[in-house]
């Protein structure tokens, strides 16, 4: 029935072959379904950034969603995520359908994406001015797109894009690293998300060299896909240069994984040169592993008052200092483990779908697990 469908566009969807590729988005699309929508989704599946591979996602992705088009009056509601190109889709279904239509902002389609040129600046505007309603998934975001796009506050919300209390939960560290097959009590720093130089992967790895020299059997361990082969060969020739041993690239792995891993982790480090929100973050603060991150974008409203600690971008320094601190103060891990819970159930992600089904127009039911 019309009024339980729902489409979501992205540009970024999970796949078999690219399982964390826009996780966020499916672990909401699920958390809709259990609440017993119908939701269909149109979305690109694979990471490839090579110019033919972009060009035929793209191209399959467009065909896909003409193709909905034609029966688009079924949908009550169009959520595009990311504001451009995923929001010209969902334009086109309200101009022709009068669906309702809602795209969340995540970050990168407005810090990066808005401003390669004039025209993706122009349609970023169009888009965010004709939404019904407009999602930024934190609050440096919200600024942004209120004050420098003209989206006025009484359509503009912000809501992230939740945390999985169901899958990222606490786990004592013992038992986390028998599972993981990594039963040493030494110091151990963890990292999640895509290997590039934007994620302050260099800053990291400078940073543990300085932790090795103090705590010889520290391990820095990253999982996340290789997005550029370039820089990651730059890294991995840095850190054989440096005689650091103690470092594994673990490629991708599922939320469940994850999970253990972070349990498993001492730290876990994020120093990104800018974030939108920082999920991965808030993801291990719920597994109540304490957070040393950037202070830069949502990770600066996300980690205030004690939730973690913040240093600054591209400065090793600052961030060996921030790591060593968490490690060697016991009455700081135990209040960020605190400050980190708090905020987990703030930023649960069944109380976050009752939001987003208020802004759809759908009556809410109770998930499926409660």
């Amino acid at each position: 029935m019309k009024r339980d469908r729902i489409l979501v566009i992205s540009n970024m969807y999970p796949s078999e072959a690219s399982p964390t590729f826009g996780i966020f988005v499916k672990n909401q699309v699920e958390a809709l379904r259990e609440r017993g929508l119908t939701v269909d989704v149109v979305a690109i599946q694979n990471p490839a950034n090579h110019k033919m591979g972009v060009l035929t996602k793209y191209m399959m992705w467009m065909l896909q969603a003409f193709f909905l088009l034609f029966v688009g009056y079924r949908y009550k509601v169009v959520h595009a995520h990311y504001v451009f190109p995923s929001g010209i889709l969902g334009l086109l279904f309200k101009k022709i359908w009068k669906c309702h239509f809602v795209v969340t902002a995540h970050g990168s389609d407005i810090h990066k994406m808005a401003k390669i040129n004039g025209t993706i600046e122009r349609m970023t505007k169009l888009i965010l001015k004709q939404a019904d309603h407009v999602i930024a998934v934190g609050q440096t975001l919200y600024q942004e797109i209120h004050e420098q796009f003209g989206v006025k506050d009484s359509k503009l919300s912000i809501i992230s894009m939740g945390v999985n209390r169901q899958v990222f939960k606490p786990l004592s560290s013992e038992i986390a690293r028998e599972n993981i097959g990594h039963p040493s009590g030494d110091p151990m720093i963890l990292f999640v998300g895509n290997l590039i130089e934007a994620k302050g992967i260099k800053e990291l790895v400078l940073a543990f060299e300085k932790i090795k020299a103090v705590k010889p059997n520290a391990s820095l361990h990253m999982i996340g896909r290789i997005a550029n082969e370039s820089f990651y060969h730059q890294v991995r020739q840095m850190i054989t240069e440096k005689g650091l041993t103690d470092v594994t690239f673990h490629g991708p792995m599922s939320q469940k994984e994850i999970a253990q891993w972070m349990s498993a982790a001492d730290v876990f480090a994020l120093p990104s040169y800018n974030e939108g929100f920082g999920l991965v973050a808030l993801e291990a603060m719920s597994c109540h592993t304490p957070v040393v991150a950037s202070d830069v974008g949502g990770l600066s409203y996300l980690l205030a008052d004690g939730a973690g600690v913040l240093i600054q971008p591209k400065d090793p320094e600052s961030l060996y200092v921030g790591i060593m601190k968490v490690i060697e103060n016991e009455t700081l891990r135990q209040g960020l483990v605190n400050k980190g819970e708090l905020l987990s159930n703030e930023n649960d992600q069944d109380y976050l779908v009752d939001k987003i089904l208020t802004l759809y127009g759908v009556s809410r039911k109770e998930p499926a697990h409660s």
